[in-house]
């Protein structure tokens, strides 16, 4: 673990090869939580911290001879323009002019961050392959970092990281002591990061391989030739989510590819869809797929293969939420993480790490949003099931959002926020007692036995619907037609909406009070 000392040198180291004017409005405390130094020419330095401000230095304006003296002090840029301080995990990035010439430079400033990965530890440690997930800025280099010393040190297995542009393990020939015992192959330019990939599993006999941003075709294929051969594989690749990465032709081979298939008309009326459907390829290049949400949030899914096959048939997918509390996080002492969680929306799990304290909340309040949905009819079946949940106004910190379906276009930017957070969203058609409960209960997953105030409750409507599922269930099978028993209008028409849901006939038959549904095909 490198000590503080350790970390405001290589600050220092940094501060070193900067022009006097920036350095004269900088220090290493001022340098906490920036992650960027931007020098470009014709403007003032600007420093940007990690929760997105940017703050000018009060200083004149960058010129040539401040770009020469960064550069100067710098090893020589590779071809894609970056450079870096050996010794350290700091990056410098150069933007050049048309002839060539050096008019802007972004530094990134290297932390080495421990404790970050403390509340995936257990799935480190289970030998399968984890691709994680998400945008610029938010931590994945870092955890890849931490990962590759907990593995080689803690687990004694042979980790091999392929470091393109120094990324993980720093400049120099020396790996930064962040990575630990991990050894370290360099790529000279970013097109051969597929080449030294094959390279370190037939020269050097690795357990695990560590990547960061797989962003061609070539090295997704590399990645699956490296796991057919039984190495566990640690990597990062381009994407925000597992959903944009499906969608990514160059790289959705990582996560099973997928192809286009036409189902026969059973089968299309069995699952209530087109004929033509897209479905996974082949098995998946990594076990498990990690969203980063933001440095502390992690959504987890444990089977790639089955989160893939949820979302490609557009079935509601709950990955597992992981969070981690930075508390003095540079000193925190790592516990073993149980991995008992299934399903995240009924177990969501907050990890809080102090120096000798671990503390697990396993069955948290749920936090529920409302969008259009009445909340009076919400309450009163909260109060009368005596549900562990409460109606909250932020949609941030919810835990399910329930929304009504016919004002779905209009809250656009609250179910965005929604998705970006990783919430499950669940809709209704209607604002009536029975519709509500319903998606309450899908929502919150509850099953018969969980609530003693159920049975009996609405039970009228429950077993109309009931009734109708057997019913299209024998129309699929092959019969003609079923007719229900007679219901109230408005019971009709919610089996009218179910039987719609699997491409089937319902017609009204018969005069009040024995009017009710038939089925047909």
């Amino acid at each position: 673990m490198m000590s503080n000392l350790q970390f405001q040198n290589d600050l220092e180291r940094l501060l070193a090869v900067m022009p006097r004017k920036v350095v004269e409005n900088l220090s290493c405390e001022k340098l906490d939580d920036v992650i960027e130094i931007v020098l470009d020419i014709g403007r003032v330095p600007e420093v940007r911290h990690s929760g997105g401000k940017i703050e000018k230095l009060n200083c004149e304006v960058v010129n040539d001879e401040d770009i020469n003296f960064v550069t100067s002090h710098l090893q020589e840029f590779t071809h894609d323009n970056r450079s870096g301080i050996p010794g350290t995990l700091h990056r410098i990035s150069a933007i050049r002019n048309r002839q060539g010439k050096v008019v802007g430079l972004t530094c990134r400033i290297g932390r080495v961050v421990t404790g970050t990965i403390a509340c995936i530890k257990d799935i480190c440690t289970q030998g399968k392959s984890i691709l994680f997930l998400g945008p610029p800025g938010v931590g994945k280099t870092t955890k890849l970092r931490e990962i590759s010393r907990l593995v080689a040190d803690e687990l004694g297995k042979r980790v091999v990281i392929v470091d393109t542009s120094n990324e993980i393990a720093g400049d120099g020939d020396v790996p930064h002591p962040a990575v630990g015992s991990a050894r370290r192959m360099q790529v000279p330019q970013p097109e051969y990061q597929k080449d030294i990939m094959i390279e370190a599993v037939e020269n050097h006999t690795p357990e695990v391989i560590v990547v960061d941003e797989i962003g061609t075709e070539a090295e997704a294929q590399a990645a699956r030739t490296i796991a057919e051969r039984g190495v566990m594989l640690i990597a990062t690749a381009h994407g925000n989510c597992l959903e944009s990465l499906i969608k990514n032709p160059t790289l959705s081979d990582l996560v099973g590819g997928i192809q286009s298939v036409t189902l026969g008309d059973d089968e299309a009326k069995r699952r209530a869809s087109q004929k033509t459907v897209l479905e996974r390829e082949k098995q998946p290049t990594f076990d498990i797929v990690i969203e980063i949400l933001d440095r502390n949030t992690l959504a987890v899914y444990k089977n790639t293969s089955e989160a893939v096959d949820y979302i490609l048939r557009g079935w509601p997918i709950r990955p597992e939420i992981r969070k981690v509390e930075q508390k003095d996080i540079e000193k925190v002492v790592i516990p073993e993480v149980k991995s008992e969680v299934e399903t995240p929306q009924d177990n969501k799990m907050n990890f809080s790490f102090s120096r000798q304290k671990y503390v697990e909340q396993a069955k948290p309040l749920k936090k529920i949003y409302l969008y259009a949905v009445s909340r009076t009819i919400v309450e009163k079946l909260i109060e009368r099931l005596n549900l562990n949940a409460e109606i909250i106004r932020n949609v941030e910190d919810a835990d399910i959002v329930i929304a009504h379906k016919n004002f779905a276009k209009g809250g656009a930017k609250i179910l965005s926020t929604a998705k970006e957070y990783r919430v499950q969203i669940f809709y209704v058609k209607t604002n009536s007692m029975a519709q509500i409960q319903k998606v309450l209960k899908d929502a919150l997953d509850i099953q018969p036995g969980d609530v003693e105030s159920l049975t009996g409750y609405t039970d009228e409507t429950e077993k109309a619907l009931d009734e109708a599922k057997a019913g299209i269930k024998k129309i699929l099978d092959g019969a003609e037609m079923v007719d229900l028993e007679p219901q109230t209008s408005h019971i009709r028409k919610l089996q009218h909406e179910l039987i719609e849901q699997y491409n089937l006939q319902g017609k009204s038959i018969g005069e009040e009070p024995y009017r009710h549904l038939r089925i047909e095909k």
